[in-house]
């Protein structure tokens, strides 16, 4: 019965992995749920910021914040990256770094360079294995990660863009639409434009001419509120990639967990065979060797 006990003890490792994923499975959906309601209680500040923003960038012409004039002699892109910290959630981090290579691929045939901000540790280790040049990055973020965390590592490429060293800021993570289905996305963060922030804030919606008095100046509140406008937008495209993580994460364990105990039937079938065949043997010697005596 060797066959058996080696089948027993492929049996046995099989429950204990869909143990371990089962309790990984039921993990990921208290954390899914804490997740979503971050991401969805950032979209009101997220929407109302973009709204305030786009008003200002039209109410005041005659002054443009160097994040909203293009950079157009500059040869280098940046692209800030969005992935997650920990594997296990199935093609999550695959799809948007098959996204950010293709851009990468598009930015290098253009004649550019490319500057990169990682969000996340496996975003950092593909970006060190291609090569990429990384400026700065922040890891570890914990499931509840807070803005001053994103602040220092996404300005860096605010600055390298005021200054007129970067030509285009590129944002990429993945968008949460629903606990099953999750979407690269890479969005063109810099130059604002007042278009693009009015189509993000209200699409299709009516628009309004908007005069505002300032205190102390335009230049001053102009410049901090696009400066968090920019940061808000980073830190809920990082809420989004958290929900969409722990939704894959759950979706894969729960996989893991079924196949796992697909298995084990599978086992124990062919286990109960290899031993009615053992007995049956048994069984045919002892009459065999009744019937010769």
């Amino acid at each position: 019965m060797a066959a058996g006990k080696e089948i027993r003890g492929k049996i046995k490792s099989f429950e204990n992995t869909r143990k371990i994923t089962k309790a990984m499975e039921m993990v990921s959906v208290a954390k899914m749920r804490k997740a979503q309601d971050r991401m969805r209680a950032a979209r009101p500040y997220a929407e109302k910021i973009r709204s305030l923003a786009a008003n200002l960038a039209t109410a005041t012409p005659e002054y443009k914040h160097p994040l909203m004039v293009k950079n157009d002699a500059a040869k280098t892109v940046g692209v800030i990256l969005v992935t997650t910290d920990k594997g296990l959630c199935g093609g999550l981090n695959t799809n948007v770094l098959r996204a950010v290579t293709a851009k990468l691929k598009e930015v290098e045939a253009s004649g550019q360079t490319s500057e990169s901000v990682a969000i996340g540790n496996k975003g950092l280790g593909f970006l060190n294995r291609i090569g990429a040049k990384v400026v700065s990055h922040a890891t570890h973020l914990g499931d509840k990660p807070t803005l001053a965390r994103l602040i220092g590592p996404v300005k860096v490429l605010l600055d390298a863009y005021a200054e007129g060293k970067l030509s285009a800021v590129y944002l990429c993570y993945t968008r949460f639409i629903n606990t099953i289905k999750q979407e690269p996305v890479i969005h063109q963060l810099l130059p604002l434009t007042a278009e693009g922030m009015r189509g993000e804030a209200a699409p299709g919606g009516p628009q309004h001419g908007w005069d505002y008095l300032y205190e102390p100046d335009a230049p001053a509140v102009i410049d901090e509120l696009l400066v968090r406008y920019t940061e808000a937008l980073v830190f809920q495209a990082l809420a989004e990639n958290m929900a969409s993580e722990h939704s894959a994460r759950m979706v894969a364990m729960k996989a893991a967990t079924d196949n796992a105990g697909n298995l084990i039937g599978e086992l124990k079938l062919i286990y109960n065979r290899t031993r009615q065949a053992a007995i049956t043997k048994e069984l045919s010697e002892i009459v065999a060797g009744a019937a010769a005596v």
